[in-house]
């Protein structure tokens, strides 16, 4: 098995590069590290690399990285997805500050890329815009739930968080309660981004800005169920769901078994579980538009 530990980067495919540069750097103060005709690499503040834009038909995440131990054996690695009769190949290069990466494609078609060496890409800097710490999850819609969390589970060592009856699950790769979310929809697309912010009062901040571009909230602020974080919702040009949010749960030990205790829990010891869909949501705020779960065409 292969353990992801971080994740790094994704790549994001816009059919207008232009607009979604507008939106990346100008509001969410991203900063321009190598551009081209064809797309664009983007880090936050402090200088890693959290997106790649690449201009296309379509509007959707194509690939997704993953840091894997300094010492992982890439040869090794490729042999054991061999057996598991997934394809790899080394690429060398493919991404600023990233030397050298493991690639494949996952179950639903997005290319995964291993990488063991990164370098900051762009020096600490003071930004106009929101300032994001990091590219926190994805979330896809994909028909087959229950395959990727099997997927995950054997082939990247991801481990189930919790559940929202049986058709949104939550998978973590290090502390944080998600990297990655899979609910139920009629083919593989993004369904949204989520970006870690440092606080509340950056929360306060992301939607002075977001109200200042006239672009509306489609849910929160508010507290969600499984992984307690505080969260806001809106959508980007492409019209995909950006979500901000801070305070996630935090698994510290996996022997122990239990997300560090918050005074917000229910339940003590909070433990992953099956969440009731009319219970989820959040423990306060407003409920979701009904376009939040509308799948793009």
């Amino acid at each position: 098995m292969i353990k992801a530990q971080r994740m790094g980067h994704a790549t994001i495919e816009t059919p207008d590069l232009q607009k979604s540069l507008d939106y990346f750097v100008d509001l969410n103060g991203f900063v321009i590290t190598h551009r081209d005709a064809g797309g664009a690499h983007l880090a936050t503040k402090i200088g890693q690399l959290t997106l790649s834009l690449v201009k296309g038909d379509r509007a959707d995440c194509t690939r997704l990285s993953f840091e894997v131990a300094p010492a992982s054996d890439f040869a090794a690695m490729g042999r054991f997805l061999a057996s598991e009769g997934i394809p790899s190949e080394i690429r060398k290069d493919p991404f600023p500050g990233t030397p050298e990466v493991l690639t494949f494609m996952d179950a639903k078609g997005t290319a995964i890329d291993l990488f063991r060496k990164w370098d900051f890409v762009a020096g600490n800097q003071n930004v106009a815009g929101i300032g994001p710490l990091k590219v926190g999850h994805i979330a896809f819609f994909t028909p087959d739930v229950q395959g990727l969390v099997s997927f995950y589970e054997r082939i990247l060592g991801f481990r189930v968080s919790d559940w929202l009856g049986d058709f949104f699950v939550f998978m973590r790769c290090n502390p944080d309660h998600h990297t990655v979310n899979f609910f139920r929809g009629s083919k593989p697309k993004l369904h949204h981004l989520a970006f870690e912010l440092k606080d509340f009062a950056h929360m306060q901040q992301s939607c002075e800005a977001l109200s200042m571009r006239r672009i509306p909230l489609g849910w929160g602020p508010m507290r969600h169920g499984p992984g307690h974080n505080l969260a806001t919702y809106h959508r980007n040009p492409d019209d995909h769901v950006v979500e901000y949010y801070c305070e996630l749960d935090q698994m510290k030990n996996e022997e122990l078994g239990y997300f560090e205790p918050r005074p917000w829990h229910v339940d003590r010891p909070q433990r992953p579980k099956v969440w009731e869909p009319h219970v989820w949501a959040s423990g306060w705020g407003t409920p979701p538009a009904p376009s939040h779960m509308r799948q793009t065409p």
